[in-house]
This record gives C-alpha cells, sequence and structure tokens, in this order.
C-alpha cells in the first residue's frame, strides 16, 4: 500500500470514529500517524507524488516579505501595482500570473517585499495546480495576506487550510514544548500546566510513533495534540496572517455585515483605504526604526535602520558588521528604551521605535 492510499484509509478511519473521551486516545494516535505520512508524501516523494515542489525561485529583498495568497481574479496583480508600481499582468479572467512577480513597498522608511503569486485552488496543499510550489514561497514570509473579494468573502477558510496542509500555522506562537531524545532510559513526561487534552499515556504513545523512545518531553501549556505533532513533525512555520478583502467599491450596502473575522475592506482598482492598509502591514510585522550615531557624522534621521521588535544591541552589532559583536565594548542609547538620555548599555539592551544608539569598541 502507498503513502496516499495509506493517507486515504486513515482519514476514512477518522471521519468513521466518534469524537468522545472514550476515543481521545485512538484518534490522537490516526492524528499522529497522518502527519507522519503526510510529511513523509511532502518531502519524499517526486513529481505526481505529492513531493519534489521547493517552490518558485525568489530572492528575499527588503527589510521583510509580504505573500498575497488568494483564488484567481481576487485583484492581487491590480493590488501589487497599485502599493508598489511593478507591472504585473493584469486581465479579467483566471490566472493571468503564472509565476511570482516581485514589488517593493516604500513606507516609513521601510522596504517591505511584496510577492503576487499564482492564484490558488482547492487542493493546493496536494499539488492541484502547481499549488505547492505556491505555498511552499509563503513558508519563507514574515507576513501572508489572505486576499478574496466582496463576491467570496467566507473563502478566507479554505485558503487558511490550504497554508495548513503543508505546515503554516497562521497567527500562532510556536508551542512550548521541548522534546530531547537520548539514548536510553526510558521517557520522561513533565507537565508545567494542567492538560485539557494531553496525558502521559497518550504522549508517550504519539512520541512513539515517531520512533522517540528514551528521552525528556516536557510541555509547558495545556496543549493540544495537533501541537505535540506539530513540534515532532519539526518543519512548522508559525507567520502572522492578515485578511483583505478587495473590490468593496462593487459591494452592495451590508455585504460584509457580520463577517466572522477581521478584515482590511480595500478596492486595488480604485485605491481606496490603501493608506490604511499599508500601515496595517508596517504594524502587523512589527518593524521599528532606530538609528546610528557616530562620532563624526551624528545622526541621520533620513536613514533609519528597520529592524523587528525585540531586536537588542547584539542584534543590531550583527546587522552592521559580523566582527561588531566580539569587538564591543559597550554602547550609549537615547530614546524611549533609555533611563535617561545617553544611558550606558550592554549587549542585551532591547530597543524601541525611534531610538539612537552609539556603539563603542574595545
Amino acid at each position: 500500500m502507498g503513502i496516499t492510499e495509506k493517507i486515504t484509509e486513515i482519514e476514512s478511519q477518522m471521519a468513521k470514529t466518534q469524537k468522545n473521551k472514550a476515543t481521545e486516545h485512538h484518534l490522537g494516535l490516526l492524528k499522529a500517524k497522518l502527519a507522519k505520512l503526510k510529511k513523509e508524501q511532502v518531502s519524499g516523494g517526486g513529481k505526481g507524488k505529492g513531493g519534489g515542489s521547493s517552490g518558485f525561485a525568489v530572492k528575499k529583498a527588503g527589510n521583510a516579505t509580504v505573500v498575497f495568497i488568494g483564488l484567481p481574479s481576487v485583484g492581487k496583480s491590480t493590488l501589487l501595482n497599485a502599493m508598489t508600481g511593478a507591472k504585473s499582468k493584469m486581465a479579467a479572467y483566471a490566472f493571468t500570473t503564472l509565476t511570482c512577480i516581485p514589488g517593493i513597498l516604500h513606507y516609513k522608511g521601510a522596504q517591505i517585499q511584496l510577492l503576487d503569486l499564482p492564484g490558488i485552488i482547492a487542493g493546493a496543499k496536494t499539488g492541484v495546480g502547481r499549488g505547492r510550489e505556491i505555498l511552499a514561497v509563503a513558508r519563507n514570509a514574515d507576513l501572508v495576506l489572505l486576499i478574496v473579494d466582496v463576491f467570496d468573502p467566507t473563502y478566507v477558510d479554505r485558503l487558511k487550510g490550504e497554508l495548513e496542509g503543508i505546515g503554516i500555522r497562521l497567527d500562532e506562537p510556536p508551542p512550548d514544548i521541548k522534546i530531547e531524545p537520548i539514548l536510553r532510559g526510558g521517557l520522561d513526561i513533565a507537565f508545567t500546566k494542567k492538560q485539557s487534552q494531553l496525558d502521559e499515556r497518550l504522549v508517550t504513545s504519539i512520541v512513539n510513533e515517531y520512533g522517540i523512545f528514551n528521552g525528556s518531553v516536557t510541555i509547558r501549556q495545556d496543549a493540544t495534540v495537533d501541537q505535540l505533532i506539530d513540534v515532532l513533525v519539526g518543519n512548522r512555520k508559525y507567520i502572522p496572517s492578515l485578511v483583505v478583502v478587495n473590490k468593496v467599491d462593487l459591494a452592495s450596502p451590508g455585504k460584509l455585515d457580520g463577517l466572522p473575522f477581521d478584515y482590511i475592506p480595500i478596492s486595488a482598482q480604485n485605491s481606496q483605504n490603501l493608506e490604511t492598509l499599508k500601515e496595517t502591514i508596517y504594524q502587523k510585522l512589527q518593524l521599528i526604526r532606530v538609528y546610528t550615531k557616530t562620532r563624526f557624522k551624528g545622526v541621520d534621521k533620513d536613514d533609519p535602520m528597520l529592524v523587528k521588535t525585540g531586536t537588542t544591541i547584539a542584534d543590531v552589532c550583527d546587522q552592521i558588521h559580523r566582527d561588531m559583536r566580539s569587538l564591543f565594548k559597550y554602547a550609549l542609547v537615547w530614546g524611549k528604551s533609555a533611563k535617561h538620555p545617553g544611558q550606558k548599555v550592554g549587549l542585551t539592551h532591547v530597543l524601541q521605535d525611534e531610538d539612537v544608539f552609539q556603539i563603542y569598541k574595545k
């Protein structure tokens, strides 16, 4: 029996099994087997077997990368052109874009790479319509834009399902679960929080399914079976997302009332609400501007360094020069993160938006 047939069999078993307390262990083990098979299908198969797709060749550029995911003809190319001045082909029929078209959004000193990908259709996660190649690009993004139009806004859940199928977890933090295999000694399982789904027996069975019979498993949250499996599979990506509803200029009054998710309403064709979209993208990427100061040039406010929220002095040293951290003596900081102007700090100091820093070497 091939991988595809095994997957079909397990999915059939899961569909027939009633969900209740008595079947939790059985369903959890089936989920573990299914995830393991799907990983093998993606990584081990060739064309026609569910693997072999590495995505379109896209060179990352700018301070962050945002990908457009949506059905054909929802206006992704029009949006890219309106926000970046790129020349992505547009037409009133499906599959106009056949490759990945990049553009750069310049906003608040940041250069944000936007990628217009071909439209995906149902079954993309299994390779339909070059779906795996398209979705693979999203795995390396800093933000996913889920783009739908007013004619089918609830397709968002289907888009999320396709991304979920290749291991992308939208708007979720990585599970606080640590698994450390060792050579002998059995399994030591520790829960630091009360569990609603997992117990020692179920964790043991799932971990054993992945060939781990000795080691420590520490679970520091009320975790689900899926989160434990995600850690074991090990190829998951945790990426923020933003829902964009396009063509709102064509919507009848009340058309979008009651949608069960947050979204940005726009009309790419008429450039409606694009400034709000740009600002929301910037905020979602958690970018901040910091400035370097030197004894000779002072501070150039027209040339910020764009970094992520939580960046330390050590991080900016690495960005400036590969040897800067080893030569570092101390830094002076002015701005929101400083207790007083010109505070003397070390490598672990966390910078905030519009901070100014000056580094002194040994």
